[in-house]
């Protein structure tokens, strides 16, 4: 199932994304009773995402709407937590010159830096280099901590399109990446929420891809990625509570812009997508920061 967050006269909604992808149902016509952002659809559990399903399923009249023309919204409004995994990729690892690292280089990220789908990635004044990185994100659905290798999956509710957006001069201003990782409305995030049982497990396998301007720039596959899903769940739930709502970011394949000779930065104009097999297109045109 694929669950769609927008906003209608400045109040969020939810709706469940039909099988010729072009309409919606609204579940606030077609099930009042559910929460209409997804954090609080994930605390029901599995009730929650079957009591939607039935609802779609029926489809009263008037609950369906187009696709097009919504104004989408973050798939999770406000993550308490925004982890994201670098040198993910071995190939994306070389082009920078990096070794594979031993741990995983984790960074966080935080909400000011998100931005939907079609809303503007923004360049900021202070520099040109913005670049483009593809990435599968997990989205965790229940309290957990001191995960194993058996039930890791089980704390991740579903997944998405993720979009770090990077300010390279200042991601390599000190050892530290995250200034060049956390300049605002640079994090697509989107365009919709997948259930992790309409994919396979870990989301291992899903062919993932960067399109500037209807051109390629990565095109690589899920299964490609050093640290998994579920192997990435237990390190962090070592050190941490992972909390519904939380946003674990996979890290992304070479072909980045940074790399390129000579560098590619996505610049006002531009229109960078972010395709993932089995989840769907995140694209955004790309601004420059109001004056």
């Amino acid at each position: 199932m694929k669950l769609v967050a927008f906003e209608e006269a400045g109040a969020p909604r939810l709706g469940v994304l039909r099988d010729n992808n072009t309409e919606i149902v609204d579940l606030a016509v077609a099930a009042p009773g559910l929460p209409r952002e997804l954090t609080g659809l994930i605390a029901l559990g599995d009730a929650g995402f079957a009591a939607a399903r039935e609802a779609a399923a029926k489809a009263p009249a008037g609950s369906v709407k187009p696709l097009k023309g919504l104004k989408f919204a973050l798939p999770v409004a406000n993550p308490s937590k925004i982890i994201c995994l670098g040198l993910n990729y071995a190939d994306h690892a070389a082009e920078g010159g990096n070794k594979v690292p031993e741990y995983p280089a984790f960074f966080l990220r935080g909400p000011s830096s998100l931005l939907a789908h079609n809303a503007p990635m923004i360049r900021p004044k202070v520099s040109t280099k913005l670049d483009f990185e593809a990435e599968l994100v997990a989205v965790i659905g229940k309290r957990a901590r001191h995960l194993t290798a058996e039930n890791a999956l089980s704390a991740v509710a579903g997944y998405s399109c993720f979009n770090d957006g990077s300010i390279r001069d200042y991601q390599r201003k000190s050892s530290q990446w995250t200034i060049g990782k956390n300049f605002d409305a640079t994090g697509a995030f989107g365009p919709w929420f997948v259930t992790a049982d309409s994919l396979p497990p870990g989301a291992v396998g899903l062919a993932i891809q960067s399109r500037l301007n209807g051109q390629v720039m990565q095109s690589s596959n899920t299964r490609n990625m050093i640290v998994s899903t579920v192997y990435a769940l237990q390190l962090l739930s070592e050190a941490m509570t992972l909390e519904p709502g939380d946003l674990v970011v996979m890290g992304t394949p070479a072909g980045v812009g940074y790399a390129r000779t000579p560098p590619v930065w996505m610049a006002p104009g531009d229109t960078i997508e972010i395709d993932i097999e089995g989840i769907g297109v995140l694209s955004n045109p790309i601004a420059d920061e109001a004056a």
